[in-house]
């Protein structure tokens, strides 16, 4: 070969792009485009950083368009030849994903709280509601603290419990239910469990949504995840559910799903649910990224804010606390090794307006 010669020059356009997509970290995708323009107009013009994301998380193959807000004030709009636009359409899609890859593989998670938002049926409306899940103590009062189902005579009807979780973009990595135990039963509430995400129809409105006590309202919503069906222990703890792989939430909404009444009360002889925790280990993507008005078809546009950091809810006590990403390859590649097969020899992370920081949520109900 000739001595300065770029190798993209002598290879066919597939070849070094098969290559390229067996890259599964943003810092070697970074890495590559930064050894030449040739190689960086390679790395743009072909969408790396959009295939690397879409194959961690295949759900993100529903974006049609990304929006950078801190382009939208005082920008003009599209001016210039189709050329020169679609040149800048994808350096900004790569700048997009490349800090979003970078964000899908931090491990970093906290505490935050979930907004209750309806049951299917409660026993004893409001001192059995849906919110007292989200009650830390074990007894408010002189009572103890739970969510009941009416009761049924069929084993087989399920309940569903459906709250909003602090972040519309995150990843949910595992959750934990733990079933109440009344006094002197020996026996939990219920088989097993199941797991649904996905947003509203229309704009969420706390007043159209909140129905606990009155009527179910998961038909106002799309569940875009489903999980597998989990059996639960007959026993009185906190038990965790973790997904084979991590799930990203888009819309922010999650559905509980009680599968199987198990508890029978001596007094009508009717089969109960009952739950007192629940804790969902999210990281959030917020605010740095979000997502705007879905499509009916399941399409949505990616919001992009290079300014914002993420915020950590319930990390600390001040309201304001926010927490930078590591910034260093190392870091980088041993937040991936947490979530996906480990990569060796890790590379600085050396992207220009790479945002800074993830955190997450734990987002946690509790009896």
């Amino acid at each position: 070969m000739e001595i300065g010669r770029d190798l993209l020059d002598s290879l066919d356009h597939y070849m070094p792009l098969m290559v390229l997509k067996y890259l599964d970290d943003p810092s070697d995708i970074v890495r590559v485009g930064s050894v030449s323009r040739g190689w960086r107009d390679f790395v743009i013009s072909n969408s790396l950083c959009r295939q690397l994301c879409i194959r961690l998380f295949p759900q993100l193959s529903s974006v049609v368009s990304v929006v950078d807000i801190s382009e939208r004030a005082g920008m003009p709009a599209d001016v210039g030849t189709s050329r020169s636009i679609e040149s800048e359409n994808k350096e900004r899609e790569h700048r997009v994903y490349a800090s979003l890859a970078r964000g899908l593989i931090s491990p970093e998670v906290g505490d935050c709280v979930l907004e209750a938002i309806s049951a299917s049926s409660t026993d004893n409306f409001p001192e059995e509601s849906i919110r007292y899940t989200l009650e830390a103590r074990d007894r408010v009062g002189r009572r103890a603290s739970y969510w009941s189902s009416s009761g049924q005579s069929n084993p087989a009807v399920p309940e569903k419990l459906i709250y909003k979780l602090h972040s519309d973009f995150c990843i949910v990595t595992e959750i934990s239910v733990q079933p109440f135990q009344g006094n002197h039963v020996d026996i939990m509430t219920l088989y097993s469990v199941r797991f649904r995400m996905g947003h509203p129809i229309l704009p969420y409105d706390s007043q159209d949504f909140h129905m606990d006590g009155k009527q179910p309202s998961d038909d106002k919503f799309v569940w875009t995840y489903a999980s597998q069906e989990f059996p639960m222990a007959q026993e009185n703890r906190l038990q965790k559910f973790r997904f084979p792989q991590p799930v990203l939430c888009i819309g922010g909404f999650l559905m509980i799903e009680l599968l199987g009444r198990v508890q029978r009360q001596e007094m009508d002889g009717l089969l109960y649910i009952c739950v007192t925790h629940v804790q969902v280990v999210v990281r959030s993507l917020s605010p740095v990224f979000g997502v705007e008005r879905h499509e009916p078809c399941g399409k949505f546009r990616l919001r992009f804010n290079p300014k914002a950091k993420y915020s950590t809810p319930g990390g600390t006590d001040d309201p304001d606390y926010t927490q930078a990403a590591p910034e260093t390859g190392d870091d980088v590649h041993a937040s991936r090794s947490l979530l996906f097969p480990p990569k060796a020899s890790p590379v600085p992370w050396n992207l220009e307006n790479s945002c800074a920081g993830l955190p997450s949520s734990t987002i946690g109900f509790s009896h």
